[in-house]
């Protein structure tokens, strides 16, 4: 199992999907890194040589910021926007959507369900 900024990435797939599970690496950066380290896209991770898993390695290492560093960065940016008190850091302290989506209805995922609508027993009619 080929480890590259320490996540061990999946054996079977191919290298171009198997490289996005890398938290801060998504598809468009990851064809950018294989084409930068000579590495054929197509090629199964299991068939990659040391040499090609370490040019993969050191590319990440010196042109990307991933994982920890990446959350750690965002983190404090948020931090900041908190901090500063700024519209977008209000809205992250109270939980709500941050990037102008309605909140009338369709906020669940930053909201949470608060209290589920009950619905109503009609009454039986009495004899």
């Amino acid at each position: 199992m080929a480890r590259i900024a320490g996540v061990d990435i999946p054996r079977n797939k191919k290298i171009e999907v198997s490289i996005t599970y890398i938290y801060g690496i998504g598809r468009s950066n990851g064809v950018d890194i294989l084409r930068k380290a000579n590495v054929n896209p197509n090629t199964r991770v299991r068939d990659l040589t040391e040499e090609e898993v370490g040019r993969i390695r050191e590319v990440v290492d010196r042109e990307y910021r991933v994982e920890g560093d990446l959350r750690r960065e965002i983190q404090l940016n948020i931090k900041r926007l908190m901090d500063i008190a700024c519209y977008r850091g209000l809205r992250h302290r109270k939980g709500m959507p941050v990037r102008g989506q309605r909140t009338r209805t369709n906020a669940r995922t930053r909201r949470g369900r608060k209290g589920q609508a009950i619905g109503i027993k009609k009454k039986t009619a009495k004899k």
